[in-house]
């Protein structure tokens, strides 16, 4: 199974609990000290992707903090690694899909073609009003994400590229040099417009955590769309594990974790992440202890435990872990068998 993480460029917690403290930037050589030797880390591990989150405004309380900014910190963490996978996370609105493409390229050639891009569509309304970015409804974030991705493959694939569409245009767009390699799309979501995009345009989906039967609705949602398009997307799924040497131990800790979250808080994650429709839609506590859901994948327990509920997501079809790396378990005893 592949395996992804978050770079290290949030500096304030995703955690809905009254004793979560506010996280603060370091600067100068502080950042270096504090970021480079996490990205070493997570390389030494093993891992096979390094997720880049774009998040230029957060409020580290209903949601994870503001991120250093995703385009600075990939050509960071590209001249500081050799192996890992860099995945750049953009919302389109903020950036033209040309301008992308051309820093892409770039990306591809100082990387040693390791470079891919996760288009996200966007949900954080607050931060695109502050940035003066057109919000648009929820099915025409799509409709113009579907087009940043067309004209992304478009100069990515084509000598000269030209495109007229409702948001984008180009003309005999040429990128000098010419990539290295086929550009590799993944994107989040699991609306109906997130599954239409996916089955027609991306090559991987990054999924929420939730339950075996939540997940595998949404993987046979988008493998009945690919019938249409017949295109092949792949799967991977958040986690928060939480092993311990017994279940009992590790349920112990999690009804700790959800005896401090503030409930006033979680009303206002939920209004907060309101523009991402059919994500943070879980009423249960697990969903609030971390972000994205994660602890909601239930990887929970004993080794024994945990590496039995992978086995149940390998069989419904997901292919990459993503996952936060601070459990100390995890990393010894089942982390190693999914890197080989």
């Amino acid at each position: 199974m592949l395996t992804c993480t978050w770079a290290p460029t949030v500096f304030a917690g995703p955690q809905v609990v009254s004793t979560n403290p506010k996280g603060e930037f370091p600067d100068g050589q502080a950042l270096h000290s504090a970021v480079l030797p996490a990205v070493q880390r997570i390389e030494a591990l093993g891992l096979s992707h390094l997720l880049i989150a774009q998040r230029w405004w957060g409020s580290g309380v209903e949601m994870e903090g503001s991120s250093l900014d995703c385009l600075a910190m990939t050509a960071l963490f590209a001249a500081h690694t050799e192996r890992i996978r860099l995945v750049t996370a953009i919302h389109p609105g903020f950036f033209h899909p040309g301008a992308i493409a051309k820093w892409g390229t770039t990306m591809d050639w100082i990387s040693g073609g390791r470079w891919d891009i996760n288009v996200t569509s966007g949900w954080n309304l607050t931060e695109f009003d502050m940035y003066g970015i057109d919000t648009l409804e929820h099915g025409q974030r799509y409709a113009r994400s579907s087009e940043f991705i067309d004209v992304l493959r478009g100069a990515w694939d084509s000598p000269l590229f030209s495109y007229e569409g409702e948001f984008y245009r180009a003309e005999e767009l040429c990128l000098e040099p010419r990539p290295s390699r086929p550009l590799t799309v993944f994107q989040g979501g699991q609306s109906d417009d997130a599954v239409a995009m996916a089955a027609a345009r991306s090559d991987w989906m990054f999924l929420n955590g939730g339950s075996l039967t939540r997940i595998e609705g949404i993987i046979s949602r988008v493998r009945k769309a690919c019938l249409a398009t017949g295109r092949t997307v792949r799967f991977a799924i958040y986690a928060a594990p939480l092993v311990r040497r017994s279940d009992a131990e590790a349920w112990d800790e999690i009804k700790t974790r959800i005896a401090a979250i503030d409930r006033t808080r979680a009303e206002r994650r939920r209004a907060a992440t309101g523009g991402a429709e059919g994500m943070w839609a879980s009423n249960e506590d697990l969903s609030l202890l971390d972000t994205n859901e994660g602890y909601a994948a239930r990887l929970i327990g004993s080794p024994d435990t945990v590496y039995e509920r992978l086995d149940a997501y390998r069989a419904l079809g997901i292919e990459m872990l993503h996952f936060s790396t601070g459990d100390q378990l995890f990393n010894e005893t089942i982390l190693p068998e999914l890197v080989g």
